[in-house]
This record gives structure tokens, sequence and C-alpha cells, in this order.
């Protein structure tokens, strides 16, 4: 089946964030949105239609998830990452960042350290301080256009500070970068060394672009599958964020059982039938959408970079690895970076994410969405470049 990713679907009748948050986001809503990480591309009708067959059921009552769910990711993270997961590894979680608070409140008290990777999807960073735990950074670094871990710095943070908790991004979130399984395996003997656990975030994980492959972090050796909870989940790859359908994995018992017994009795882990539906309709039919809607994402990456590069040369792209979104630095607007954002909300009018928010490395930068039609694509870059051509 061939899809139709040209289409424009009108989201603001949805209460789509995209629109009706920008108010609380940037203040005003008179900006072309290219900002937060949904894409506006309709789930398949592998999803949709047994999700539409459920809801006209009628009766909404309590359910559980089937042997059929729980297997379904089996079979996905076998067949697509070839990660052998047990049953008893998994259990459900509803959300990213309400998991990452499950992990900060179990395994971590208020005064630890947590150690994230800036720049770095801003919750990593807020979510720990806004719970009175200290955050550690370990800055990347960028090399010959794209980044790498500073190890020695990540080493000189674990053994000084001996944090708790590290938060890893795999793959990581702004810039769609791919670790390496060399780079993982590092930082899993590391943290195993130093006596601190992994939290791996691994929800972009179904998107790698243009060749790459993303590996597991569970997979890479022994010292990460016995000190690592990964995270993972079909929302974002196949359109359905909202629906919140995430999925822990923990291979050792000792880290699972306390977290897991304490996710059950406080009903945490406990699943509802829009997230089994749409989890286990994904993974087991969604595979040609998913590979024909990277295609469509690769495409967009390269007319944004080309367009960028001819007519706005002062940003300039990262070419992500992985996802449908886009980091740009934009230091040749401004070394300014209140300039910078004037220049995309009150020059170009347009909403993307503010680098700031990513911590110590986003200054200057923002974050563009590129899962959306090409025409949506071509708009935001033509207002990009008007203003750009009225600066000069």
């Amino acid at each position: 089946m061939k899809y139709n990713f040209d289409e424009i679907i009108d989201r603001r009748p949805t209460l789509a964030k995209k629109y009706e948050g920008m108010q609380g986001e940037f203040g005003r809503t008179d900006l072309f949105p290219m900002w937060i990480a949904d894409m506006d591309f309709k789930a398949p009708d592998c999803i949709v239609k047994p999700l539409v067959e459920r809801v006209q059921h009628g009766i909404y009552g309590y359910t559980v998830a089937p042997d059929s769910y729980w297997q379904s990711i089996i079979d996905w993270q076998k067949a697509e990452h070839n990660w052998d997961i047990k049953r008893e590894e998994m259990t459900f979680a509803n959300g990213g960042i309400r998991a990452e608070a499950y992990v900060l409140f179990h395994f971590t008290k208020p005064g630890d350290y947590v150690l994230a990777q800036p720049p770095v999807y801003k919750p990593f960073i807020t979510k720990p301080e806004a719970n009175g735990r200290k955050v550690l950074m370990n800055p990347l670094k960028f090399v010959d256009g794209h980044y790498e871990m500073d190890f020695d710095d990540l080493e000189n943070k674990l053994r000084q500070y001996r944090p708790k908790l590290m938060i890893l991004c795999n793959p990581h979130n702004p810039m769609g970068h791919v670790w390496r399984k060399v780079d993982l395996q590092r930082v899993a003997l590391l943290c195993k060394h130093y006596g601190t656990l992994i939290m791996a975030d691994e929800l972009h994980a179904d998107m790698p672009i243009f060749g790459n492959n993303y590996t597991p972090f569970a997979t890479v050796s022994e010292e990460a599958r016995n000190n690592c909870i990964v995270l993972t989940a079909p929302s974002k790859t196949f359109n359905i964020a909202g629906i919140i359908a995430s999925t822990f994995v923990v291979p050792n018992p000792k880290i699972r059982e306390s977290f897991y017994e304490m996710l059950e009795v406080n009903e945490f882990s406990d699943s509802y039938f829009m997230a089994c539906i749409a989890t286990e309709m994904a993974y087991r039919y969604g595979k040609e959408w998913r590979d024909q809607m990277l295609k469509y994402v690769e495409g967009n990456v390269d007319y944004a970079c080309e367009y960028l590069e001819k007519y706005v040369p002062a940003i300039k792209p990262v070419r992500p690895m992985c996802s449908y979104v886009l980091w740009l630095d934009c230091s040749g607007i401004s070394t300014n970076h209140d300039e910078v954002l004037n220049f995309f909300l009150d020059k170009a009018h347009v909403a993307m994410n503010n680098g700031i928010g990513y911590g110590p490395g986003g200054e200057c930068h923002v974050r563009m969405n590129l899962g959306t039609p090409r025409a949506n694509v071509e708009h935001g870059l033509e207002l990009i470049r008007k203003a750009y051509e009225q600066l000069k």
C-alpha cells in the first residue's frame, strides 16, 4: 500500500498542543508551528480501524493487557533490533515523563545527583530539578559536524559526585544522534564501576534514517544489561503519543523486583485498552507505514538542509541520524540567544523549540519538526528565508 504523507490534515479541532499550546509556550498564537515533537501524519489504518471498532463497542470498563500485547513487543524488538526480551522483564508505563518520574522517586531521593548529557530533551533536566534532585551536567562535544560524548568529563563527574542515576538518551534528542555500540559499552562500564544506575530513554529508537542503525542499550554488554532501566514505546514512531503507551524493560531482577512492585501496588503499571490496541497493531502491522514514513522524512531532511544552505547559510543544520527533528545552529544569525528567538518569533513568525531548554550547548539553537507534509516544510522555510533577507 502506498501511503500519502503529503495530505494536509487540519489538527486544530482536535485540541492539538502544537496549536493550543502556543499561547502558553510562546505568549502568542500568530506563529507557524514547527515545534513540538509529534507528526502531522495520520496514524496507519492498522491502528485507526481497530481503535474505532473498539470505541464503537460502547462499553469502556476495566480491561487487562492480553498476552498478545506483550508478545507483539517481544516480536518487534527481536525482528527489528535483535533484542531478546522476556515477558517478566516488562511492565506497562503510562508515558515517558511520568515514567522518568517513577524512576526518580524510586531510585533517588532529594539531594541526590542525577546525570544528564546536554543539549538534551528538556525534562531530563527540569524534572529532576523540580523534584529536589541535583542535575549533574556532562555536556556533549560538537566535533566535525556531529556530537560525541565527553568521556573524560563523564568519568570525572561519576568519580567525584557518584550520581545515583544517569539518564541516557538513545538515540539522542534533540539532534537525532545514534550512539555507537562502543560508546554505549563505555558508558555501561563507567556507570557500573561507579555505582550509577542508567535509565535509557529509547523512545525514538524505531526511526533511524539514512542507513543508520540504533543499538538497544541493554544489548551492548553484560554491564549494560545488569545495570539499566529501558523505556521504549511506539508513540513517536507511529504518531500515537497522545494515547500514552510505553514499556519499561528491566533485565536485572535485583533492580526490577522492588521497582515493579512499587508500580503495581500504586497501580502505576495498569494498562488500558486504547494503549494495548494501538501498541499491538503498530508492532504487528505497522512496519510498512513506518518504513514509508521514514523515507518521506529523509526527503524532508534533505530538502530543509539544501534549502538552508542555499538561501539561509547563517543557519547550520545538524543532519540527524534518527527521527524527524532537525537541530539548527543559528549563531550565524546572532550570538545573542534572545536575538535568535526574536528572529524566529517576531520576524519569521515560526514557532520552534527553544534551544536554551535543552541545557548547556543549546544556546543560539532551535529544534525544527520535519514530521509534516512537504508543503508545510516549504512554507516554514520560506518564512525563514524572507525574514533572513530582511535581516541582511
